[in-house]
């Protein structure tokens, strides 16, 4: 798959200088070519803190990797850019190896080896251009993950698990959430266990101490002006970041 390397290239500098990137050549167009760009970013990137996933209907999981460059934890200041997308999800925190994925009884080895953590995905698409809107492009781009902020993890969990929920989310003045919702597929640790069956060893596997976030609550909402964002998961936690007009120092 060579031929996507000059692909991969763009979204390297992309990352790194923060500016968008307007691809010349060849796109990716299957999944597979999708995961060859990751990859090529991840090495060239890399350490990873964590992936993002969801489970939808009639679709395949989605993976992406996200960076370590780009995982704050709560409170932290973050520039906006030009704007940023906002979702406020359920994640879960590696703190012991986990089980192999096809380990009987799953779900319950996977409690004694993950506890839950708000987060709030950080969205931007380096991408411009048509190829912007093309779904596989997008998933190259790490499923336009710009970046994490990530709560304190719930150390008293009970082990139950996540799907329909109450929660809020805020950014300044506009609300995104504020009532029930429900984890994409239903279910957060069975959308973590389906994605410990397929990530295998892209992105270099997964790690204690990593993150897998699950899904977004609410609709993905972009912000243009700078703001205070803070969401909540009830029974689980909050979770904040301000949206700077500055660059973080």
């Amino acid at each position: 798959m060579r031929h996507l390397d000059a692909f991969a290239d763009g979204l390297i500098t992309a990352h790194q200088n923060g500016q968008g990137f307007f691809p010349k050549g060849l796109a990716p167009k299957t999944p597979a070519e999708a995961y060859y760009v990751q990859d090529r970013v991840v090495a060239a990137l890399g350490p990873v803190a964590g992936f993002k996933t969801a489970r939808k209907p009639g679709q395949a999981t989605i993976m992406a990797p996200i960076l370590d460059r780009f995982a704050f934890a709560t409170g932290a200041s973050v520039p906006i850019g030009d704007s940023m997308g906002l979702e406020l999800e359920i994640g879960w925190q590696i703190i012991a190896p986990l089980p192999e994925a096809s380990a009987g009884d799953l779900d319950a080895k996977l409690r004694h080896c993950v506890r839950p953590v708000p987060v709030i995905e950080l969205v931007d698409c380096r991408l411009r251009g048509p190829v912007a809107q093309d779904p596989v492009a997008k998933l190259a781009d790490f499923q336009i993950n710009k970046g994490v902020i990530i709560g304190r993890p719930l150390d008293d969990w009970d082990g139950r698990d996540f799907g329909a929920v109450k929660g809020r989310m805020v950014a300044g003045d506009q609300t995104l959430l504020d009532g029930p919702a429900e984890v994409p597929g239903g279910s957060a640790l069975t959308t973590l266990g389906v994605f410990l069956a397929e990530i295998g060893a892209r992105g270099g596997g997964l790690d204690v101490g990593q993150v897998v976030i699950t899904g977004s609550l609410h609709p993905l909402t972009y912000v243009a002006l700078p703001c205070e964002v803070l969401g909540r998961i009830d029974g689980l936690g909050t979770v904040a970041v301000t949206l700077s007009g500055h660059q973080r120092e």
